[in-house]
Formats: structure tokens, C-alpha cells, sequence
């Protein structure tokens, strides 16, 4: 008989080939991660690293008299960022297939998916949550820390506010997902995320339930949700759709209805 220790190293054995020949898309060790779990990480580490970067030159100069127009830049901010996570949830909701080459698996899938099962969200964890808005927030980021180090303390002065207001924008599309996903949490949240929710600083859960009644077709923001009851007043995304469906003659939601069809 074979000694317990000896088949664990083949298996690992076994198992670092799968890794290295390219027939195993997860990491042998796991705390080495390898494609896209990579870049989610590095994407979190450099994000996070330059949030706080920024965030301490920005509180180096502000000043007193910068109070009033920098409440301004943050409420935008956060308002810019609400309207933005609507745009594109609309878009990836409304148009385009499942079928299109890369679009339609990288972005139109997840959203699909997300119909059918919305709580499949809170089954990720911290980094594949967030890995994705990391990323798309590094360059603004970066430039923002490139400014710090390379422009004169009279300028930098001079563009707090708008500092400000980009920064909250900024803050506010990175944890979009994770707001998101604490919008499908129903058990186990932090006291201060339901406070947040209840005071509808962020999404709250009750509000989010409304975009999930089929077809899907309202309150498409999902940072704050602040916009979603005056868009829909105005009836914003509809008049949208309709101006796109009359120049091209798609129809919205089309391939939304046969996606969920298929999975039945």
C-alpha cells in the first residue's frame, strides 16, 4: 500500500502540469492567481492603493473656503456616476445579443444571466465583485495621482473642487458592483451598509426589486438609485428606445425575452 503523503504529491503533481500546459484555468497554489483572477487583482491592489494616494492630497489641500463648492463637486459626482451605472446597465439590458463576439459574452451575458438568477452576485467574493470597475477606474486614477506630484501647489489649489468631484465620481463607479451586490444581500450585512441603504445613500434593496420585475425595462441605476424615479417620470429611457428603435428598427429587449426562453 502506497503511503498517503506519496499520492498527494502526485495529485499536486498532476495538477501543477494542468496549470502549466495551459489545461487548467485555475492557479495550482492559490494564492498565485492566473488570467483573469490576475487582473482583478492587480486591478483592486492599484486601485485601491492610488484611492488612498489621492485622497490624502486631496485633504492636503482643501481649504476652508473650498467647503461649499466641493459639497457641490461630490454631490455631482455622485449623481454623474448613478446616471453612468443606468446608461450602461440600460444598454447592456436593452440592446444587442448574447451571440455578439466578445461584447456579448464579456458584457451583455452577465446581465442576462443576472435576470435569471440575481443572486448569483452575492456569491462572489471582494476581488471577482469589484475586479472589473477597478480597472476601468485606474487610468482616471492615474492621472489624478500624476497631477499631484507634477502640477504647483497654486494650481492644485486652484482645482480642488473639481478634484473633488472627480474623485467622487470616481469612488462611486468603483463600488458600483459592490453596492450592487448588497442591494441582493439579504442577510448577514454590516449594520452600516443597511444604514446607508435605509438612508438611501446607496442602493437600497427595496428600491432594486422594482428593475427586477420582467421586462426589466425601469430604475436601471444602481450606485444610488437617486435618478432612477425622475428618469422614469420623464420617461428618459423609453424615449430613448424609441428614437433608436425608429432610426435602426431593433427592438428593445428582444433578445432579452428569447435568453430567459432558452434557459427555461
Amino acid at each position: 500500500m502506497s503511503h498517503p503523503g506519496s499520492r498527494i504529491v502526485c495529485l499536486y503533481y498532476f495538477r501543477l502540469q494542468n496549470v502549466f500546459s495551459g489545461r487548467s484555468k485555475t492557479c495550482f497554489f492559490p494564492f498565485f492567481p492566473t488570467g483573469k483572477r490576475l487582473q482583478e487583482w492587480i486591478s483592486v491592489i492599484l486601485c485601491f492603493s492610488l484611492i488612498g494616494f489621492n485622497f490624502y492630497n486631496l485633504l492636503f489641500y482643501l481649504r476652508l473656503e473650498h467647503t461649499s463648492s466641493v459639497i457641490v463637486g461630490i454631490f455631482a459626482g455622485v449623481i454623474t456616476a448613478d446616471f453612468l451605472s443606468g446608461l450602461f446597465h440600460w444598454g447592456a439590458d436593452t440592446w444587442g445579443s448574447v451571440e455578439l463576439p466578445i461584447v456579448g459574452k464579456a458584457f451583455i451575458r452577465p446581465f442576462r444571466e443576472h435576470h435569471i438568477d440575481p443572486t448569483a452576485i452575492t456569491r462572489h467574493d471582494f476581488i471577482e465583485t469589484n475586479g472589473d470597475n477597478c480597472f476601468m477606474t485606474l487610468v482616471p486614477l492615474a492621472n489624478m495621482a500624476y497631477k499631484f506630484v507634477s502640477l504647483s501647489p497654486e494650481a492644485l489649489y486652484e482645482t480642488c473642487p473639481w478634484e473633488c468631484y472627480v474623485f467622487a465620481l470616481i469612488i462611486f463607479i468603483t463600488m458600483t458592483n459592490q453596492i450592487h451586490k448588497w442591494s441582493h444581500t439579504y442577510f448577514g450585512l454590516p449594520r452600516w451598509v443597511i444604514f446607508l441603504q435605509d438612508w438611501h445613500v446607496i442602493l437600497p434593496r427595496k428600491h432594486h426589486r422594482i428593475h427586477h420585475v420582467s421586462p426589466h425595462e425601469t430604475y436601471f441605476c444602481i450606485t444610488t438609485g437617486w435618478l432612477n424615479y425622475p428618469l422614469e417620470k420623464i420617461r428618459f429611457w423609453r424615449c430613448l428606445e424609441n428614437i433608436i428603435q425608429a432610426v435602426t428598427g431593433e427592438k428593445p429587449r428582444a433578445d432579452d425575452m428569447k435568453w430567459a426562453q432558452k434557459i427555461k
